[in-house]
């Protein structure tokens, strides 16, 4: 049957041979029963040609079957086997008894299946052609032209009246039938189109429901009371990098076990409200619902979360920037109460300096006083370009020429150490949109972090990678790196490391590269030295454009 398509009426059609090898099958077994249990001889032949209608029946199926492959037709293969099915009854009743034969029961199976095939109309034609046979059968039997195989030579005693009725009954019976199987049939047909409409419009809920789920960038997971994971939609997917295969079934202490630890400690939340916890390496706000059923009975947990870990950086960021304007605020007062003290400071020293002369000592002396003087208005000045950067002109300028300056006027520098290897790996392709005086500044801080991480010597290694919208330089070096509490904080104003540090050359650093819409981090392992990695727009970001990576 591989070759049918999947449609009901093809199937029914399969149904109605299949019952019908059933009831023939049924009808051998009765008349060899009782062939065997007659001992007259004359009435086992009469059952000869029983036997020769079931054999028609059986040999009818078969070529039912090969006629269903070559007519692809279901109704004319209905009206094909209903005919031939009515011919076969008519047969049976002649050869067992005629009007006296018990099998015209049969003719109402054929018009109620030619109902649930053909619908009121087929139901109509297989009563008439019942009921033309049938009463075309007891009519020539009545007027002698033929009489029952079984029972030869005997007298016909059935009155007209007699045979009228029971053809008039039968008629009436198969027409009752017909109406009532289309009654019965047309009612089934508008429960089964009633079903499919529901079906359909529940389908379509469920495909709404299922598409609200799974379009939501929030993460969606249940649970059992077993804490065994049902449902994992395509969110949560997102958020934690795990494919539904392979969560699906599986007990969520394994998936998630700082969130499974949080979730057994009840007393630290309630249903309904909202958690945060750390796992996978992110920070998910969280909020767990009863799952029930039908019987308001608990099945289980709803879990929904969300991905904060940006949200997070964004607060400490916003937390960061309320600090610096603060800063910012106190940074022209406080620029001008040094500056002046500063100016009537270098005055007078410089013209001491010139007018008298001075011993050894004095000079010395002289010179650590001007020295310090330059220390500190350079630490005015990186103080006001963190707090209050200025809009900066912007243009195309080429990193590697940058870089190559800044190499050569390294070796001049009292920071270079001479056992430092320098490698140098750029892209042909090295155009960036920005100020030339901040991203040199960006550099030379970071390369001459590296140099001062190396006192010993060691390896300086610049690279550049494009990538696409943005070039990324990556400074590394092998010096004696940054301990993993400090790498929080590199960026804040005033946090060093350094013995002679002022704290402002990484905050100076990030404010440049943030100002030119890109991103700096940092990626160091104490003792095996440390990679600094800048990404700086190619071009002018359109408005409205977030150029951020």
């Amino acid at each position: 049957m591989s070759y049918l398509k999947d449609n009901p009426l093809e199937k029914r059609l399969w149904w109605l041979m299949f019952y019908r090898v059933v009831i023939v099958t049924l009808l051998l077994c009765i008349t060899t029963f009782v062939r065997i249990k007659e001992t007259e001889p004359s009435l086992q032949a009469a059952l000869t040609p029983v036997y020769f209608i079931i054999a028609l029946t059986y040999l009818f199926s078969f070529a039912y079957f090969f006629i269903s492959k070559i007519i692809k037709n279901i109704r004319l293969n209905i009206y094909i086997q209903s005919i031939s099915d009515l011919l076969l009854i008519t047969g049976l009743v002649y050869v067992t008894g005629g009007i006296e034969s018990i099998y015209s029961v049969f003719y109402p199976l054929v018009i109620i299946y030619s109902v649930l095939f053909l619908a009121g109309r087929g139901g109509l034609i297989s009563a008439s052609l019942s009921s033309i046979f049938y009463g075309l059968l007891l009519d020539l039997e009545y007027y002698g032209i033929i009489q029952p195989i079984y029972q030869l030579g005997y007298n016909y005693n059935s009155s007209e009246g007699y045979v009228f009725s029971r053809i008039f009954i039968h008629i009436v019976s198969f027409y009752i039938i017909a109406l009532l199987a289309s009654f019965a049939a047309r009612r089934e047909k508008m429960a089964r189109d009633l079903l499919a409409e529901k079906e359909s419009a529940f389908d379509q809920l469920d495909l709404l429901h299922r598409s609200i789920i799974e379009s939501v960038d929030t993460g969606i997971l249940t649970f059992d009371l077993k804490e065994i994971i049902k449902y994992f939609n395509r969110g949560a997917e997102e958020i934690t990098g795990f494919v539904r295969s392979q969560i699906i079934n599986k007990k969520i202490n394994d998936i998630f076990p700082h969130l499974s630890s949080m979730l057994n400690k009840e007393d630290q939340w309630k249903i309904g409200s909202r958690f945060e916890v750390v796992d996978l390496g992110k920070i998910l706000g969280c909020s767990v619902s009863n799952l029930v059923d039908g019987n308001k009975e608990k099945i289980g947990n709803i879990l929904i979360f969300q991905d904060l870990t940006v949200i997070k950086e964004m607060e400490g960021q916003i937390e960061k920037n309320k600090r610096l304007a603060f800063v910012g605020e106190m940074a022209a007062s406080l620029a001008h109460e040094i500056r002046n003290p500063l100016a009537s400071i270098s005055g007078p020293i410089q013209m001491l300096s010139k007018n008298i002369s001075l011993d050894e000592t004095d000079k010395k002396l002289m010179q650590i006083i001007l020295r310090g003087k330059d220390r500190l208005e350079g630490f005015v000045k990186d103080f006001l370009l963190l707090a209050r950067p200025k809009q900066s002109e912007r243009k195309n300028i080429n990193v590697e020429v940058i870089i190559d300056d800044l190499l050569e006027s390294l070796c001049f520098s009292p920071e270079w150490c001479k056992d430092i290897e320098v490698i140098k790996n750029l892209c042909t392709q090295t155009g960036i949109y920005g100020n030339e005086a901040e991203i040199r500044q960006v550099i030379w801080n970071l390369i001459l972090n590296a140099v001062q991480a190396m006192p010993e010597g060691g390896r300086l290694k610049i690279k550049t990678t494009d990538r696409k919208k943005y070039l990324e330089i990556r400074i590394s070096d092998t010096g004696h790196g940054i301990e993993e509490k400090s790498q929080d904080r590199l960026f804040e104003p005033f946090y060093t490391t350094k013995k002679n540090g002022t704290g402002l050359g990484l905050a100076i650093v990030n404010r440049i590269v943030e100002s030119h819409m890109g991103k700096i981090s940092i990626e160091s392992k104490p003792g095996k030295g440390t990679d600094c990695i800048v990404l700086l727009p190619r071009q002018e970001a359109s408005d409205g454009e977030d150029s951020r990576c």
